[in-house]
């Protein structure tokens, strides 16, 4: 798991770059592997909205930073998608992006026997965000949230 966990931060510094100097931002990137095949997701946005043509332009250049630094020992299958409208929240700025809007959050450690909170994301600083979830503000830090993700 901390191999797989190291690899993912691997890649996301050799893609997160080149996406910013395409005009893309990296929202997710999941990387699943097995013993002779891996396959490495990104979704990417951009203020326009991802179509496909912006996909397969993505591919064609990942493709060849990956094929010269070689960072997935096992033959791999990239796939690159737009973030759909359940999207992840993994920044700061994504965070900040959608101040007002409905979140899920998972803790990484339950809080009070509670892991998960749906409700209004109503700010973001630099520590964390703070939620409100049945009429209560909740905050949580950074460090604490497991998954974000828009909610319906």
């Amino acid at each position: 798991m901390v191999a797989t966990a190291i690899l993912r931060e691997r890649l996301i510094s050799l893609i997160e770059p080149l996406l910013g100097r395409l005009g893309y931002e990296l929202v997710e990137l999941e990387h699943t592997s097995g013993r002779a095949h891996a396959t490495v997701r990104l979704f990417i946005d951009r203020p326009e909205g991802v179509g496909l043509e912006d996909c397969e332009r993505v591919s064609r250049e990942v493709s060849a930073v990956l094929d010269v630094a070689d960072p997935i020992p096992t033959a791999y299958t990239l796939e690159v998608s737009s973030p759909g409208f359940d999207r992840v929240l993994r920044t700061q700025a994504h965070f900040g992006r959608f101040v007002g809007s409905r979140v899920f959050i998972e803790l990484k450690v339950p809080r009070e026997g509670r892991r998960r909170y749906t409700g209004t994301l109503l700010s973001v600083d630099d520590a964390g965000i703070a939620l409100e979830v049945d009429q209560q503000k909740v905050s949580v830090a950074f460090a604490e949230i497991g998954k974000a993700r828009l909610a319906p």
